[in-house]
């Protein structure tokens, strides 16, 4: 089958409603969706407690969560696949080779990125947000929400890069979910499965549906930067 075979297979795949490829594709979303909510919360409290507190292992948790930024993906599968295996500290949870462990995946992996947006969209606010909140008789929480608030759109901007990378990462959902066909394989297994095959097609629209994806990302993140620039 020739490259231009193959992108015409593709395209009938994608617009015929070929049911294996777009319940890979909703296993991709559910998985990067389903992570990205698990880390937020977290990821963002812990990012605007760095941001507004001093204590002693501030500036180590800052440069670890920093340094996770550009860990790689395979790393994180492998010491979960160590966690998770038969012989591990949490093989018992029977958690390896699940949607649920690529969940904990996504969100290990989106976790650092809503701590950097954090700390970067707080400690770049106006303080007079937070100091006016206090003196109007708002309780910590209430002074958070008010400076979280004021920062949603870089904070938001967080939100979306860590959709970014779930959605885009290979090595973590390799290792820890198996590529297993109609329950852990993803956009980007199955593009690497296909590839290595030599069945293009299906890669291919794959990859065009990673693309779209990407696109929407990037393009959701510039509309709130504009939003943001705005104010």
């Amino acid at each position: 089958m020739t490259l231009l075979d193959a992108t015409g297979e593709a395209f009938r795949l994608l617009f015929g409603g070929d049911p294996e490829l777009w319940g890979i594709v909703l296993i991709s979303i559910k998985v990067a969706v389903f992570g990205l909510l698990l880390a937020v919360l977290p990821g963002i409290a812990l990012g605007y407690v760095l941001a507004m507190k001093r204590f002693p292992g501030r500036r180590v948790l800052v440069v670890t969560m920093q340094s996770l930024l550009a860990f790689p993906t395979v790393v994180v599968g492998l010491v979960l696949y160590m966690l998770l295996s038969r012989h591990g500290p949490a093989g018992s949870l029977a958690l390896l080779f699940t949607q649920d462990a690529m969940i904990l995946g996504q969100a290990i992996l989106a976790f650092p990125i809503l701590v950097a947006y954090t700390i970067s969209a707080v400690q770049g606010a106006d303080p007079r947000v937070h100091e006016t909140a206090v003196c109007l008789g708002a309780g910590w929480l209430r002074a958070a929400l008010t400076t979280l608030n004021e920062t949603r759109f870089a904070v938001t901007a967080g939100v979306i890069n860590g959709f970014g990378r779930a959605i885009s990462e290979v090595g973590c959902a390799l290792m820890i979910g198996g590529n297993i066909a109609g329950v852990t394989r993803n956009i980007t297994t199955a593009i690497a499965l296909e590839t290595s095959k030599g069945e293009f097609a299906q890669g291919i629209a794959l990859g065009m549906v990673l693309v779209v994806l990407a696109l929407g990302v990037n393009i959701a993140l510039a509309v709130m930067q504009g939003e943001g620039g705005m104010k």
